[in-house]
């Protein structure tokens, strides 16, 4: 038991006694030492930036979905624009073949078209029908541009939106159309900076509203609201939608107004060409792996319903998402790949300068072998110098990847999250091209002939 705690202190001071050796060999060319370690600085700092962008991208997709609800299939109409040229419709209906839908009339997406997704299929866990006006708003004399939304109470729940402050609609409000309506937070500060909203009124056009409610706030990138069709809440006046059907405008009715070629009835220029009584409607599924199948039968219900006439179109904002990631998660596999390579420049660096030490330092191998030490010794002296400048440049390279993506967050207003998994695989790795590339040069000093690295000049 002697003899062996006699070997372990033995060993441990051999190791200590190596340690330092390597220490003042790499404090003795500290220039040389910092150039070697710039490949492994640049490699690490590489990774960690790279990986922290993939990681923000990520973490943008999740935020995304959880912004579009929990499986969610959106139809919304496809609204043909005035103006269009009658040979290019005519050549894109001869190549599309759809001449024969001529003939054919479809009514548009209508809220009986909610009702029946509501009440036929069994995997529909909420159907929520939307309208969508642009409206002026008018608070003590100052008047202003706002999106008037009707909605229904499923609306909420679909996309996460929960009161603040107020209350929901109620069952009297919803069907009876009464002049009420619930606003974002940008909708309050504008015209409530200062007071309390609830029970005040805004006036929307002609109609009067009374503030019952204030969402709370929810915050939505440009490129989901313009590539997802995500609403910007905050934005939003939100009344029943029987009141935007009675009170406002319902453009599924024949009206006087809507024959006359002037706008008297309040409705915008995109109004003139968009006949639909609704603009979307948004169908929350109860299971994910039911999306597809409810997707399909959505497909072919909604054909049957609107005659064959395709002018709608449906989007599964989730999936579109899922293939978002996927790309981005192999565009960041290969960044992340390309970024490795710097490390094992790097690890060549090392060896190639370590192989030079061994060049320069023969003779003084040459004394260390002559006065005993065996070839192990210097293999973990050689080996240890090579360690010490990966890890230094591991460190160092960890601390400049992570300002790194703080400038990438700051200047390029690119979400960046730097995990610790990619701070800890990135220490280990510089570690192991450390000890890797200078296991060679290590070798090759230790196999120095004793004899013939003391003659050497």
């Amino acid at each position: 038991m002697n003899y062996r705690k006699l070997f372990v202190r033995k060993e441990t001071n051999r190791f200590s006694y190596i340690l330092n050796i390597a220490f003042e060999a790499v404090l003795a060319n500290k220039f040389r030492s910092m150039l070697t370690a710039l490949g492994i600085i640049f490699g690490v700092a590489a990774v960690i930036a790279m990986m922290a962008i993939g990681n923000g991208a990520q973490q943008e997709i999740l935020e995304q979905i959880k912004l579009v609800g929990v499986n969610n299939i959106i139809i919304s109409p496809k609204i043909e624009k005035k103006g269009n040229d009658k040979e290019d419709t005519e050549s894109s209906d001869s190549k599309s073949g759809t001449d024969k839908n001529k003939d054919k009339f479809s009514p548009g997406l209508t809220l009986k078209d909610a009702e029946s997704i509501r009440d036929i299929l069994p995997t529909v866990k909420l159907v929520s029908p939307e309208v969508i006006y642009e409206t002026s708003i008018i608070k003590d004399g100052i008047s202003s541009s706002a999106k008037l939304s009707g909605i229904t109470p499923d609306f909420f729940a679909v996309f996460n939106l929960e009161i603040a402050q107020g209350q929901m609609f109620n069952n009297e409000q919803l069907k009876e159309g009464k002049q009420v309506c619930i606003i974002g937070q940008v909708v309050k500060s504008k015209l409530f900076p200062r007071e309390d909203p609830i029970g005040k009124f805004i006036k929307c056009d002609n109609v009067w509203l009374k503030v019952i409610g204030v969402i709370q706030s929810k915050n939505v990138s440009q490129s989901a609201s313009e590539n997802l069709g995500i609403s910007e809440y905050n934005k939003f006046i939100y009344a029943p939608l029987q009141t935007l059907l009675l009170r406002y405008r319902d453009r599924s009715l024949i009206t006087a107004a809507s024959l006359n070629s002037g706008n008297d009835d309040g409705s915008n220029d995109e109004d003139e060409n968009n006949h639909n009584q609704i603009d979307k409607i948004v169908i929350q599924v109860d299971d994910s792996k039911n999306i597809n199948a409810t997707t399909e039968i959505l497909t072919q219900m909604m054909k049957r319903r609107h005659a064959g006439v395709e002018d709608y179109e449906i989007k599964v904002p989730e999936l579109l998402l899922k293939q978002e990631q996927k790309t981005k998660d192999i565009f960041n596999i290969v960044l992340g790949a390309i970024a490795s390579i710097s490390l094992i420049v790097g690890g060549i660096g090392i060896m190639n300068i370590m192989l030079a030490s061994v060049m320069e330092r023969i003779k003084e191998i040459g004394v260390r072998l002559a006065l005993g030490a065996t070839q192990r010794d210097v293999i973990a002296q050689f080996l240890s110098e090579a360690t010490i400048i990966s890890l230094s440049g591991g460190i160092a390279g960890i601390i400049l990847g992570i300002a790194l993506a703080k400038i990438i967050t700051q200047v390029a207003g690119i979400l960046t999250i730097i995990s610790p998994l990619s701070i800890v695989v990135s220490f280990f790795v510089s570690a192991s091209v450390g000890i890797l590339f200078g296991y060679m040069p290590a070798r090759k000093a230790a196999m120095q002939d004793p004899v013939t690295s003391l003659r050497h000049e």
